[in-house]
This record gives structure tokens, C-alpha cells and sequence, in this order.
């Protein structure tokens, strides 16, 4: 009867990170943009991982969801930031993040102007799956309504606004600082001062021909 070998269970070897072990930090902005400037292999994957959020984000803030093209616009935005970056028209002024943003902005502001046309031939709107969700416990359905169709005619209004405007007005909103703003869009602080201001005026008094109960453009916090 011969010997049964002992069975030896096969396992594969793995890295494992030690207990406490710091993970490397993010590139920095000049880490990335002489990377760029270098050719070197795989920088496009790491310039789309370190904005893809920002340009997600305010695509999303402006036009209120993710429809079948959304994919389409990310990659046009990207394509944008790549052509800024490869025709050195960044000054690097301001952040990545906050230029990406800049960019994605007009995007999704030229975008929503399309939809906006579009929409008064056919609604190409997916309807939900699975139905549409049930109100929260404790919501009030009515004031939910109301607050979808405050936003829906917000995003009119933009897509109407003279674009320097509402880019302006968005930026805000979205946290920049006056100065920022200025960085940004590449004018003095006193020109995005009077964007700001004529953003609002603009879009004060569009809201003048709706309901008494609208969000008051001067101030950014109803309008997020």
C-alpha cells in the first residue's frame, strides 16, 4: 500500500499593505501637468481619475440628471481640457480641478440649450425603472413638486442667460470665491464682479414673470 503524499494546497503570493502603511498622495497639478508636457506613458488615465469627479459633479449640477448622453459629454469635456492642455492655453493660474469645472460648465450649459430645443418636438427624457420612487417617510409630496419645478425653471433660465453670466452665476454656487471666478474665466476681478452682478439682475428678473415663491438668485445657497 503505497505512501499518500501530503496535499499541499497551492496559494498564490499577494502584496499586502502593512498594518499603518501611508497610501502614496494624489499628484499634485504641477506633478500632472509636467507629465503631460512629458508624453509620459498613462497620463491620460491619470488626468481623467484626478478631474472625473469635478466634471461628473457639475455636469450633474446643471443638468439635474444623467441621461443617455452623459458619457458623450464627459468625453467632450475631456477632450476640451486635453486641447487646452496640449495648445498650453492653461496658464495654471487657478486649479485643474477648478479649469476642468470652467469647461464642463460651458458643456453642460450648451448641452442644456439643445435639450431645451429639443424638448418642445419630443421629450427623449428614459422613464425610470421599476416604476417612479415613493416619497420619503415624513416628505411632503407637494413642496417636493413644487421644489422640482423651481429647479426645472432655473435650468431654463441658464440656458437662456448670456453665457458669461450664467457660467459666473454657476461658479458661485458652486463655492469660488469672486477671485476664483476672476482666475477662472481669465478677466479681472472687477469684470466677474459685473458678470456676477448682471448674472443676477438677468436672472432676477426673469423670475419676476413667475410665482412670488422663486429662490432669490443673490442668494447662491437656494440655488444649489
Amino acid at each position: 500500500m503505497g505512501t499518500a503524499e501530503p496535499r499541499q494546497a497551492s496559494r498564490r503570493l499577494r502584496l499586502v499593505s502593512a498594518p499603518g502603511a501611508e497610501q502614496p498622495a494624489p499628484a499634485s497639478d504641477e506633478e500632472l501637468l509636467l507629465a503631460f508636457q512629458r508624453g509620459e506613458r498613462g497620463i491620460g488615465l491619470r488626468l481623467y481619475e484626478h478631474l472625473l469627479p469635478v466634471v461628473d459633479r457639475t455636469l450633474y449640477r446643471i443638468l439635474g440628471c444623467r441621461e443617455q448622453d452623459h458619457a458623450d459629454l464627459v468625453q467632450g469635456a475631456f477632450e476640451q481640457i486635453v486641447s487646452t492642455l496640449a495648445k498650453r492655453r492653461f496658464a495654471g493660474e487657478c486649479s485643474l480641478a477648478g479649469w476642468a469645472s470652467v469647461i464642463a460648465c460651458h458643456i453642460g450649459l450648451t448641452a442644456l440649450r439643445a435639450r431645451r430645443r429639443e424638448r418642445r418636438v419630443i421629450d427623449r427624457t428614459p422613464a425610470p425603472e421599476g416604476g417612479p420612487e415613493p416619497p420619503s417617510r415624513g416628505a411632503d409630496p407637494e413642496r417636493e413638486v413644487s421644489a422640482q419645478r423651481d429647479l426645472e425653471a432655473l435650468r431654463r433660465h441658464l440656458a437662456a442667460m448670456d453665457g458669461d453670466r450664467a457660467t459666473a452665476l454657476l461658479l458661485h454656487v458652486m463655492g469660488y470665491s469672486l477671485n476664483e471666478i476672476a482666475d477662472l474665466t481669465g478677466v479681472s476681478a472687477a469684470a466677474a464682479q459685473s458678470r456676477l452682478s448682471r448674472g443676477r439682475r438677468e436672472l432676477q428678473a426673469r423670475w419676476e414673470s413667475g410665482p412670488a415663491t422663486r429662490p432669490d438668485p443673490a442668494r447662491p445657497e437656494e440655488l444649489r
